[in-house]
């Protein structure tokens, strides 16, 4: 009869309903880890001077696009104070880290190119403007402002070549040599990266960057060996993986791209380059006049959704240009995979034996079975909805992410207790508790408990507020633990708390 009552109150139902929600969140999308538990790299930027936010936020959007060429998931840049950047990435190998490295050091540049000829960098593109809707030609445009010699010099290469195509590219491997797939190396010369021009893509990057194509059909390392002599590096794009090793031991540097699961071989290919269009040139900029003012108008042949995404990208990208400053990696830390397995482990363990030390305490401490085994639900409940909630919103559990569900779920344990002691009362003269006892009791129980959740949640709300890397994953977590226990379980706890000890006879 009582664990029918229980079963069937309200504040039970609602945690029964986020328990099913999270189990349901933990099957189908699982939980993401941070570098200390799954593994990965975590780079320490450093800035050649200190620079104000915007300056900042442009070095952060560049620094992200330049790394998306590389193909590797979950990259996070973020900002440290005015001077530094950290760069983590999850699930790396110490070649992927490596490529992650050297693209840093690079300094990367914008280029506008046009069959074959450089016209513009980064420092041409004087002023971005913002991204619109064009509805008499059904267009995305991106207006942008040219410098005077960028203009005049583009407008003499154009002159009479309407519908050509113009390339811009973001830090592209010049000076390299590409080893392709027989797919990829057809792409490159098909149309779509032509339109009415005469000169294919590969001819275009060759003449612009010194960047030789070798399709890899019927040809021996040795080869490719002699036609990149003096490359300063060699890439290999959609390639048996089995040519990186040879050509390590020859002497080259050389890296590796496959294709996602996401992207077709036209987007691996501009992904791999760093090429953003090409796009056409329009009849205005064909009659040898020269512009500053220059639009990029941009269709999308899927959705209007997709058109207003490129177009926002392209923005990004003209606006980033080359990077404001110079950087130089401060400091480098890697943490292989394995180890992140053995934290996976001893995270388990740790929080299992933690479960049952806190139960037998509470045991040990009330004598009773009754009471522990509810305080142990509750707070293998609490935990079960906090990673929950980060698998739907796809937070990283690290470290100090894991100690703050702990640091809540300690929290959790003591208002329970508060809870209870609060519903025993004279127990020691076993007396019959009211029911105007029972709810004085629980009152005043909670009230404990709201003024030190305040407390919890505006200390820790300024350290996500005001800081980055382990600090917001400890404050987040513990925040997300406090609010899960206010709202969630710990009213079910005094609800079933009641039942088992404030209504007995």
């Amino acid at each position: 009869m009582k664990w029918r009552r229980i079963l069937l109150n309200f504040r039970v139902i609602v945690l029964i309903f986020f328990l099913l929600i999270s189990i349901t969140a933990l099957a189908t999308r699982g939980l993401t880890f941070g570098l200390d538990i799954s593994g990965g790299i975590s780079i320490t930027v450093k800035l050649e001077k200190p620079v104000d936010p915007q300056t900042m936020e442009q070095v952060k959007i560049a620094l992200e696009q330049r790394l998306n060429t590389l193909g590797v998931k979950n990259i996070v840049v973020e900002p440290w104070g005015d001077q530094f950047v950290i760069v983590k990435v999850a699930n790396v190998t110490e070649e992927e880290a490596d490529q992650l490295i050297k693209t840093i050091e690079r300094q990367g540049v914008f280029y506008a190119e046009f069959q074959g000829v450089i016209f513009a960098t980064g420092k041409d593109i004087l002023n971005v403007g913002s991204v619109s809707y064009d509805p008499q030609h059904s267009a995305w445009v991106v207006p942008f402002r040219l410098s005077k010699e960028a203009a005049e010099k583009f407008a003499q290469l154009a002159l009479g070549k309407a519908g050509y195509p113009v390339d811009m590219f973001l830090d592209p491997p010049v000076n390299s040599t590409l080893v392709v797939s027989n797919r990829v190396y057809e792409a490159m010369l098909s149309k779509t990266f032509m339109f009415e021009g005469n000169m294919t893509l590969v001819e275009r990057i060759e003449k612009a960057f010194g960047i030789r194509v070798v399709p890899y059909a019927n040809i021996t390392p040795e080869e490719i060996a002699k036609i990149a002599r003096g490359s300063e590096r060699i890439i290999l794009l959609d390639v048996d993986g089995n040519l990186l090793t040879t050509l390590k031991e020859m002497g080259f540097e050389v890296e590796t791209r496959s294709m996602r699961s996401d992207e077709d071989v036209y987007d691996f290919i501009k992904r791999s380059l760093g090429l953003y269009g090409p796009y056409r040139v329009s009849e205005g900029l064909a009659t040898g006049n020269p512009s500053t003012e220059v639009m990029i108008s941009i269709t999308a042949p899927k959705t209007d959704i997709q058109a207003r995404q490129d177009a926002q990208v392209v923005s990004v990208v003209l606006r980033s240009g080359s990077l404001p400053v110079k950087l130089s990696i401060e400091r480098i830390d890697y943490i292989s995979p394995k180890l992140g397995e053995n934290f996976k482990r001893q995270v388990l363990v740790a929080g299992i034996a933690a479960l049952l030390v806190v139960g037998l305490i509470v045991f040990l401490h009330y004598r009773k079975i009754k009471i522990a085994i509810p305080v142990m639900f509750t707070s293998f409940s609490e935990v079960l909805i906090i990673l929950g909630i980060a698998a739907l919103i796809r937070w990283n559990l690290d470290l100090p992410s894991i100690a703050g569900i702990i640091a809540a779920i300690g929290t959790g344990v003591d208002q329970q207790i508060v809870i209870t002691d609060e519903l025993l009362g004279e127990e020691e003269s076993r007396r019959r508790v009211k029911r105007s006892g029972v709810l004085r009791r629980m009152g005043r129980a909670f009230f404990i408990i709201l003024a030190s959740a305040t407390t919890t949640i505006v200390a820790m709300s300024f350290l996500f507020k005001f800081f980055v890397g382990g600090l917001r994953g400890f404050a987040f977590t513990t925040i997300l633990g406090v609010l899960v226990g206010i709202f969630i379980t710990r009213p079910a706890y005094g609800e079933i708390a009641k039942v088992l000890i404030g209504e007995r006879r």
